[in-house]
């Protein structure tokens, strides 16, 4: 009973918010003359009502399954890291450059270590600087998320620029380096197996290794953990580094089953969305799995219930913003 209440608290904190959220979404479609039982009822239709639309919210959930996982890692240890969009972005750049120049059976796996390794270089100043001299990561994070967009703007306007393409885009991926399709004609990749399969880890990790208990007695409290023996700088890089790592292997999956190069744009803020997900999954393995579900059902059946209705696209920003808001309330007591 005890182990089946430990699995359903992850799953209740990440839903719980969604619940508040749509209840005070409600009001709002009141307000402004709207059905709202008529327009959740096509939002569910429009997430999961079907083998193409629950194909849909899988692929939109499978960039927020690696940001909102590489969140929860860094904040375990106690670091707030805003920092995975730029891990994000570098890591679909270099994949993208890769994976287009690299042929073989080992391009998928070489590009993606190259991806993972960029978002670790992303990460790895912010975690030896706040782990050396305590600076604030909140601020180092979030700058160099404008770093990386500036420099992958650059390095892709003067270098890697695709011939014959207005935009700022790499050549394209050649399609034998493209990530295998799960459920085709539908665009959902083998890249949410390896979401799973990373999140699975992590939840076997960070409870049964040394490394995983160091990291969490650090993220309770840190001088305490200190004073048990543990080494919080050491924790403190591992968790950055681990961080930057997943967040660059969610750029590749994206760069080599979604868009199949790199582009202005590449993420519409995946990142940013990762650090609602963890925080309403607390930073649990199904937490962030239930999160990033939820999510990607709003932003892929917002999309299309535009198709079938005249309320405007922006009450789904109001909903998801409502999410984060009480994704940061502690609605009962934790244990």
């Amino acid at each position: 009973m005890t182990e089946i209440r430990l699995q359903v608290k992850p799953v209740l904190r990440a839903v719980v918010p969604f619940v508040i959220a749509l209840v005070l979404g409600g009001f709002v479609l009141l307000a402004t003359g709207h059905n709202p039982f008529d327009f959740y009822q096509l939002l569910v239709r429009e997430a999961f009502g079907g083998t193409d639309r629950i194909a849909s919210t899988l692929s939109s959930a499978t960039p927020l399954l690696f940001t909102g996982l590489a969140t929860a890692i860094a904040f375990r240890a106690g670091v707030f890291n805003v920092g995975v969009e730029g891990g994000f972005i570098m890591g679909g750049l270099v994949t993208a450059t890769v994976a287009a120049k690299m042929p073989g059976p080992l391009a998928i796996p070489v590009a993606m270590l190259a991806g993972a390794a960029a978002g670790v270089a992303v990460s790895a100043v912010p975690g030896w600087l706040k782990a050396r001299w305590n600076v604030d990561e909140v601020v180092t994070t979030l700058m160099f998320n404008f770093v990386v967009t500036g420099l992958t703007g650059w390095l892709v306007t003067s270098f890697l620029q695709a011939r014959g393409v207005a935009n700022s885009a790499t050549p394209l991926i050649p399609q034998p380096n493209w990530l295998p399709d799960l459920l085709p004609p539908y665009a959902l990749t083998s890249g949410v197996l390896i979401g799973l399969i990373l999140t699975g880890g992590y939840a076997a990790w960070i409870r049964l290794s040394m490394l995983g208990y160091e990291l969490r007695q650090t993220g309770l409290n840190a001088r305490f953990a200190a004073a048990q023996g543990i080494n919080t700088s050491r924790v403190i890089i591992v968790s950055m580094l681990l961080s930057g790592a997943i967040a660059g292997l969610g750029g590749a999956t994206h760069a080599l089953g979604i868009v199949h190069r790199f582009v202005d744009g590449f993420s519409p803020g995946y990142g940013f969305t990762g650090i609602a997900v963890a925080l309403i999954g607390r930073n649990s393995a199904i937490g962030v799995v239930v999160g990033a579900i939820l999510f990607g059902a709003l932003a892929s059946a917002g999309t299309t219930a535009q198709l079938f209705s005249d309320i405007p696209l922006d009450i789904v920003d109001v909903l998801s913003g409502t999410v984060m808001i009480f994704a940061v309330i502690r609605l009962w007591r934790q244990r």
